[in-house]
């Protein structure tokens, strides 16, 4: 991949957070994607919530795999650490990361291809584990890098340019994700900031494995009329059954609403995820009726956004395992390798 520099031209107008940075900060080098992917669209609100977040870069661990999705990493936190991985096997390796230093905070960018067909066995096993990191799949349903052949998440019927209707059914992320036991389910539309900033904020906070899957429209393979992932369609079936609002611990809560109920959901940190419901049946705590409900939509051709489930109660994988708190990248030698009398004592453990 190709890499080209941003001039670093900051306008003195550009506001600065509690850090003194401003949004320019937070950016990585200009994008090799085509003109008009949704997947730029995604960087742009990465890079907003993460400015507004006050989150210094050198804490941030941006993971990935293989694909056009993967590329984004490199046009966002230039400063951060990261890893781009072999194709499917970013899991595995966040895994690794996060064993070593539980300090940072992780997301994963992935695309459908990557987490849905030759990854998804890896996926699953995170979903296993908790791992805490908010793992984002830019999904466009189609190959994009190989000229634009079905993906696992293409939906039943969909056709290509030339007409071909796919004729395998899909995996939906989202609902692979409930069914698998994910502590935190959303998903957002790349045209949509206003709704998929607080959503990346509350899945970064999420002490656990949080999913946001997020419908990216390729514009070269996947945007015409007959695709179920294009601009046009996903706008005209969209449906939010919530909408997020997300307010740092640091913050009084003072958002205003609509009228309709809404739902205050404190995370491990101290910030807040406030709901405002849509649909005023829908609970977001309930993972059955959640499950029903996309199956409901999906049924009539809808697309569901917003935070679609959270459970706050599930440890993640350091808590589950009961892991030392105190990173192991951070250790000293003779923390991480006390010597032959305690490993002794511990094999003794074991007999």
């Amino acid at each position: 991949m190709s890499f080209v520099s941003k001039p670093r031209i900051i306008h003195k107008s550009l506001k600065r957070n509690a850090l003194g940075l401003t949004v320019r900060d937070y950016e990585g080098v200009a994008t090799t994607l085509c003109a008009g992917c949704g997947h730029d669209s995604i960087t742009a609100a990465i890079v907003q919530a993460f400015w507004e977040m006050d989150m210094p870069a050198q804490q941030v661990a941006k993971m990935s795999g293989i694909g056009c999705s993967s590329k984004t990493t490199g046009y966002f936190l230039s400063a951060a650490h990261g890893v781009n991985s072999v194709h499917g096997r970013m899991p595995s390796v966040t895994t690794g990361a996060n064993a070593a230093r539980r300090d940072l905070t992780y997301i994963g960018i992935s695309g459908d291809g990557d987490s849905m067909s030759i990854g998804l066995g890896q996926f699953a096993h995170v979903i296993r584990r908790n791992l805490d990191m908010l793992y984002m799949i830019e999904n466009n349903g189609v190959y994009g890098l190989t000229k634009g052949q079905f993906s696992a998440s293409a939906d039943l019927g969909s056709q290509t340019k030339k007409g071909e209707a796919n004729q395998q059914p899909p995996i939906d992320p989202v609902k692979a994700s409930l069914a698998m036991g994910a502590s935190f389910v959303a998903r957002a539309f790349s045209g949509d900031k206003e709704q998929l900033v607080p959503l990346i904020k509350a899945g970064l906070r999420h002490k656990g494995f949080a999913l946001l899957d997020v419908i990216s429209p390729c514009v070269t393979f996947n945007d015409h009329a007959t695709s179920t992932k294009s601009y046009a369609y996903t706008r005209e079936y969209y449906h939010p059954a919530i909408h997020a609002d997300f307010i740092p611990p640091s913050e009084e809560i003072v958002a205003r609403y609509d009228e309709g109920e809404t739902m205050d959901v404190q995370l491990h940190d101290g910030s807040h995820v406030i709901l405002r419901k849509v649909d005023k049946d829908y609970d977001p705590t309930d993972r059955g009726r959640a499950f029903n409900f996309l199956m409901d939509a999906q049924d009539r051709g809808e697309v569901v956004t917003g935070l679609l489930y959270i459970d706050q109660k599930q440890g993640d994988m350091h808590q589950r395992s009961g892991t030392a708190s105190k990173p192991l990248g951070r250790m000293e030698h003779q923390e991480l390798c006390p010597g032959s009398e305690v490993l002794k004592d511990l094999q003794k453990a074991y007999r």
